[in-house]
């Protein structure tokens, strides 16, 4: 467990072959006030015993399974089966690389397929990829394609997309995205007509949305289409084992974040992102792709095909500088999917509807909550507070709970508005602290 570092003669000549005096000149470009200004207190080298003491101290620090876990706005605490850790972390799954050579990868390569085969039923489209880095990028990736594809510029997001995800868009976009404000929590489709044109590319919409929301998407598809646009839905996987799959409906490009399928919240990450197309857009594709194919005795197998990576066959042709994926989370989203079945995830999915809807209708009993949206939703909610949403998450934790995800991190004006989100882990006994919790920061405001 031992470091040792370069020697200055060793960094010195390093600097010279970049072309630069000092290290300082490499971080030039980084605003002077947002340097660290002091050095940090590293303690000296600790033998084995003692810094496995002192890591363990700093995990106590992250109250590990000190909370009863309500919070969702993208990131949702679902029960994995003990066998999905069980097989993905057997040594051949946990030590592959990528699968560029065929003959000696064919278990990679069945998995990702795999993977391919259940995101495509899921979603309703003709193909899938082999999974992205997250959630927010594969939003971007389809961003990208459709204004490959059409030779237009603008993006239209339509409703509640997640804040997240539009940061993202912009980082990417720039200019180019155009945001229809949801109206009552949703995408009202006579808002999207007056946002579209000859000039947009993509029209990007939640389903469900991230306040939980079910939007229109046969509305949002046909006024795409109609604008001459491609339409893009950004989907979670286990509400579509509920949902018609937005593929059957006129979705052109079906994108997501896989997290919930059979992969720990784990602070925010890693993440699993999916991304699934018609037919026709398949050459312009992010990432890559795992086909089935015969050798020359005619015995069915897998490889790598239609990579579109510049560093790979596409070159100076390349529509994406995507280059590996999440595939270890990929892995565990296959066998989470094959553990369960459809009807598995069919009933996740209806126990997630039946306690979201029994919370929040505890909520409404008590003095001063009510649901901030009308209409249908899965999974989550928004609640409208009596007082600020961190006062309800400083009660909730006092007595071993998170209430939620204060919205008032993503807009001041959502300083009183809780997004609550109910899986199928969470116990009646559960929800019914949940709602004292709610009552006892009532009482005190």
């Amino acid at each position: 467990m031992s470091f040792i570092g370069l020697s200055r003669e060793e960094e010195q000549r390093m600097l010279e072959s970049i072309g630069v005096r000092r290290f300082e000149d490499l971080v030039a470009a980084v605003p002077e006030e947002v340097r660290l200004q002091r050095a940090l207190a590293v303690p000296g080298p600790l033998p084995e015993i003692e810094s496995r003491r002192q890591f363990g101290e700093w995990a106590k620090l992250n109250h590990v399974d000190r909370g009863v876990s309500f919070m969702g706005g993208g990131i949702y605490d679902h029960y994995i089966p003990a066998a999905v850790n069980a097989i993905a972390m057997r040594s051949e799954f946990a030590t592959a690389y990528t699968p560029y050579q065929p003959e000696v990868a064919q278990g990679s390569l069945t998995a990702i397929f795999e993977f391919q085969s259940m995101i495509v039923e899921l979603t309703g489209c003709d193909v899938a990829n082999a999974s992205l880095y997250d959630g927010a990028t594969a939003a971007v990736e389809a961003a990208l394609l459709a204004r490959h594809q059409t030779g237009r510029a603008r993006v239209v997001v339509a409703g509640a997309l997640h804040p997240h995800y539009q940061d993202v868009l912009r980082t990417y976009l720039e200019h180019d995205v155009t945001v229809v404000a949801d109206r009552a929590g949703q995408c009202a489709p006579e808002d999207l007509r007056g946002s579209l044109g000859g000039d947009v590319a993509a029209v990007i919409y939640q389903h469900p949305n991230f306040f939980g929301l079910l939007e229109s998407p046969q509305a949002i598809h046909a006024l795409a289409h109609e604008a001459g646009a491609l339409a893009v839905a950004v989907c979670d996987p286990i509400a579509l084992a509920l949902l018609e799959p937005p593929g059957a409906s006129g979705a052109d490009i079906v994108v997501g974040e896989g997290q919930s399928l059979g992969n720990p919240p784990s602070f925010g990450g890693p993440l699993l992102g999916f991304f699934a197309c018609k037919q026709s857009l398949v050459r312009r594709m992010p990432g890559r792709l795992a086909a089935q194919t015969v050798d020359r005795h005619g015995r069915r197998g897998f490889v790598l095909t239609l990579q579109t990576r510049e560093q790979h066959i596409r070159r100076e042709k390349a529509t994406s500088n995507i280059c590996t994926n999440q595939g270890l989370l990929a892995l565990r989203a296959t066998i989470y999917l094959g553990l369960l079945g459809k009807r598995g995830l069919a009933e996740v999915a209806e126990l997630c509807v039946q306690k979201t809807h029994h919370a929040a209708a505890l909520a409404e009993r008590t003095s001063g909550y009510r649901r901030a949206h009308e209409g249908p939703f899965f999974r989550e909610f928004v609640l409208e507070c009596p007082v600020d949403a961190a006062e309800v998450l400083r009660e909730g934790r006092a007595r071993g709970i998170v209430p939620g995800v204060d919205l008032g991190r993503f807009r001041p004006a959502w300083r009183r508005q809780l997004l609550v989100a109910v899986t199928e882990q969470r116990s009646a006994a559960e929800i019914e602290r949940w709602a004292e919790v709610l009552a006892a920061t009532e009482w005190k405001s």
